[in-house]
């Protein structure tokens, strides 16, 4: 009969421990009045516990801190630190020790530990120990696997490992901290001319059971824009936050945080860069939770659908805000050709309304018009209405395809009275 052989016992012993930061001891206060049966000995007895705050021995958070008595839970954007362990148990000299940690998420293997490098040498009763960091970036499960290798001193080698879950309320997962939500809005300047800006609205949501300190909201844009925060104010030559001078952020509450974002120059000159799908940037999130454990979550690249000109696009360089009535002013536009492909053969004609009269020849050739390039153009005018007038009566006809582009409400200008002078 074919007898097993006994499981071979291992000379070291591996021990993992989740490091977390200690939290405030509570208690439930137990009290009553003078006048009942047990008359100040509850209150004598609150006193005497080394756990209450003096003087204040109802209020259930203590002086004293306490070590984390389970798992915890593990937010998504915050390090999981762990502490490994591994104590030579036997009376012999173990040589050749390596000990390797690795985490498996659902879609990588990473590897955590300080060295790759074996141990020479391990006494009886000492250890190795080991510190592994690692910020969570996915949300799911989470194992952590530790492996450890030795040579006994008989020449044989031994290997074995284990695995560690992380077990949340029974449940193998990463919790989510933040519910963060992005609007984009394009810039416009009236109802035909459309700017380049872009306004980006970020609406960050502490879904959490725990307050936390926002210490970093900030956008990394991409290296087609500039982006300037709208979340600070100047008072009295100083830089003032919007949210005030706490910072805190309580259980299901939401802040909105604004941004505006600007192509850069040489981005801005190419018509056809900016059309379609175009990446922003990505927000970069840096909080505090109780007793100062930090978090940190980046969001994905973000990305918008810039908005569509046309073929021919027309926008304001250069206009006044106020003018005087029947004076002629001066504005510039500038024309884009947003083909990436066709060549435009312009022809301009400017065709008056009851207030704005255009001066200057109506139906003049502009020329050829390539392919994602631009022209800059001087146009008089003048009003004959006071009040807040709307610039209209632009045409621009493309000769090859016979197809015209009307604009209307170009930009509004204020015609005051010409007795009234007007600051430049």
């Amino acid at each position: 009969m074919e007898v097993n052989p006994p499981k071979q016992e291992h000379l070291l012993a591996l021990k993992v421990m989740r490091l977390t930061k200690p939290t405030l001891f509570t208690n439930i206060p137990v009290t009553c009045e003078e006048k009942d049966l047990p008359g100040d000995l509850f209150n004598q007895l609150m006193r005497d516990d080394p756990s209450t705050v003096n003087g204040a021995e109802i209020l259930m958070l203590g002086e004293m801190l306490t070590l984390p008595q389970n798992f915890g839970n593990i937010f998504l954007g915050e390090t999981f630190s762990s502490y490994i362990s591994v104590h030579n148990d036997s009376n012999q000299v173990v040589k050749d020790i390596l000990v390797k940690a690795d985490l498996q998420t659902s879609s990588q293997r990473l590897n955590l530990s300080a060295s790759n490098a074996a141990v020479a040498e391990l006494k009886p009763d000492c250890c190795i120990d080991d510190v592994i960091h690692h910020e969570v970036k996915e949300i799911g499960t989470h194992i952590l696997v530790c492996a450890v290798s030795y040579t006994t001193q008989g020449g044989e080698k031994m290997y074995f490992r284990k695995f560690f879950k992380f077990q949340v309320l029974n449940m193998t997962m990463v919790l989510k901290p933040l519910d963060v939500k992005t609007k984009f809005y394009n810039a416009e300047s009236d109802l035909s001319s459309v700017t380049d800006e872009v306004f980006l609205e970020a609406q960050i949501q502490n879904i959490t059971t725990s307050p936390m300190f926002m210490e970093k909201v900030s956008l990394e844009p991409s290296i087609m824009y500039n982006v300037a925060e709208l979340n600070s104010v100047s008072q009295a030559g100083e830089c003032v936050t919007t949210f005030g001078s706490r910072a805190y952020l309580q259980p299901m509450d939401t802040r909105q945080y604004l941004y505006c974002l600007k192509p850069k120059k040489e981005f801005a000159e190419k018509a056809g860069i900016i059309k379609g799908v175009t990446v922003i940037g990505k927000l970069d999130i840096v909080w505090k939770t109780n007793l100062g454990e930090r978090g940190r979550l980046q969001t994905s690249q973000l990305q918008r659908m810039a908005p569509g000109y046309g073929d021919v696009r027309l926008s304001l360089e250069a206009i006044p805000d106020t003018v005087n009535l029947e004076e002629p002013f001066h504005i510039t536009c500038k024309i884009t050709n947003c083909s990436s492909e066709r060549t435009m053969d312009l022809v301009l004609e400017m065709c008056n309304t009851n207030s704005i009269h255009w001066c200057g020849i109506s139906g003049r050739q502009l020329g050829k018009l390539h392919p994602s390039s631009s022209l800059c153009l001087a146009l008089t005018l003048l009003s004959s209405v006071q009040g807040l007038q709307s610039v209209s009566g632009l045409r621009l006809t493309d000769t090859f395809l016979k197809r015209t582009y009307e604009y209307d409400d170009i930009a509004q200008v204020c015609v005051v009275s010409s007795a009234i002078k007007v600051e430049s």
